[in-house]
């Protein structure tokens, strides 16, 4: 068996600088796979859609993200649940890059994890990505499912994950997403 190596692009749905999501997400790198390199990206830069700013062009950052997003073999989502949805940040940089033609996200293997204070950790906000990613033609991973509750308890001072039930979670995960993208490669 010839072992490829799968490169991630994760994307956390929160701008905060102590972010539970971002720290996730770095958490994610660390418990990645030895052949699996996972990539954060930004979307700080990301204007706030318009479609008369479209129409005068993309900007640098959309463009940016959209290159990242076509390159990667997968995608990783991160993120807090607002008002039992999508973080606003995240869904105006997926409405920006989803108007490219040829629309990146398109069978782009795909999964999402999230992290909030709440006991449910963003289990609505995951299904709504989901269904998002249903026009995106993104394709999700189904299980295993990662809701990070009760996130203050699960990290330390410094966002170092130190939950080790969860840490084990994301390892099984991490290897099912690094499956699934190589799946979609073949």
């Amino acid at each position: 068996m010839r072992v490829t190596r799968t490169e991630g692009l994760a994307l956390s749905g929160s701008l905060r600088r102590a972010s539970y999501n971002t720290a996730a997400l770095r958490a994610c790198q660390a418990l990645a796979p030895e052949d699996m390199q996972i990539d954060i990206g930004s979307i700080a830069d990301v204007p706030l859609y318009d479609a008369d700013r479209q129409a005068e062009g993309y900007p640098e950052a959309v463009l940016r993200l959209a290159r990242q997003i076509a390159e990667a073999d997968a995608l990783l989502f991160a993120m807090p649940e607002y008002n039992y949805s999508v973080p606003g940040t995240l869904k105006n940089a997926i409405d920006w890059v989803s108007r490219l033609q040829p629309n990146p996200f398109a069978g782009k293997p795909a999964a999402i994890i999230g992290a909030s204070s709440g006991m449910l950790g963003t289990a609505r906000a995951q299904y709504h990505l989901r269904q998002i990613g249903v026009y995106l033609d993104l394709r999700f991973l189904n299980k295993p499912e990662v809701m990070i509750g009760h996130a203050p308890e699960r990290f330390d001072a410094s966002g170092q994950l130190v939950h080790e039930p969860t840490r084990e979670l994301l390892g099984k995960f991490l290897l099912a997403l690094r499956e699934w993208a190589l799946w979609h490669r073949r």
